[in-house]
């Protein structure tokens, strides 16, 4: 299978995302968040980093749900308006069900 480049927009997203799940994970150890998770460390440490710009949505949901995060609240984080520009169109209420 053949993976497609990852846009700006998708490789942002992800730094914002891990951005939050860092933040969310303060002093608690990524081990410890992980294994409580069911995800590997090295999957969590690339989720961070950033280096997993487009993780499947169970394992966000898991890891938010360790963190003691609402879907809501990831959702909103990571689709943030670039540039100050509010989105427009279908979808732009949507939320995560949790």
């Amino acid at each position: 299978m053949v993976r497609l480049p990852l846009t700006p927009a998708e490789v942002e997203r992800g730094q914002r995302l891990g951005a939050l799940l860092r933040r969310a994970r303060g002093e608690r150890s990524m081990l410890e968040t992980a294994l409580d998770a069911r995800v590997s460390p090295e999957t969590l440490r690339k989720i961070e980093s950033g280096r997993v710009a487009t993780p499947a949505f169970p394992t966000i949901a898991a890891i938010a749900g360790v963190l003691g995060l609402s879907l809501d609240v990831v959702w909103a984080e990571i689709n943030q308006p670039e540039h100050g520009v509010e989105p427009a169109g279908p979808g732009r209420d949507e939320r995560l069900a949790s």
